[in-house]
């Protein structure tokens, strides 16, 4: 799954932040993080396509609620950030 964002560096919060929590089956479920230019790849192999679909909806719904906390505070993170240097 590749996931766009606007910037490199909201690819590789969205990458740390997923990457906190393991998987819930980590037997049956690997899953592989990396971002190149502005891009989440994530890749999971699974032992069934039913929890390929659950990984799949449970990584996108991450996403979503990543995608909408740097949209709402990601300015304002960056103006902390550049008053602190």
């Amino acid at each position: 799954i590749e996931i766009p964002f606007a910037c490199s560096k909201h690819a590789f919060i969205a990458k740390q932040v997923i990457e906190v929590d393991s998987e819930l089956q980590p037997h049956a479920v690997k899953r592989e993080l990396t971002v190149q230019d502005e891009k989440l790849i994530a890749v999971f192999h699974t032992l069934t396509v039913r929890l390929a679909r659950l990984t799949a909806n449970a990584f996108l719904e991450n996403v979503d609620l990543i995608v909408r906390t740097i949209k709402e505070f990601g300015d304002e993170a960056d103006k902390i950030e550049n008053t602190a240097k």
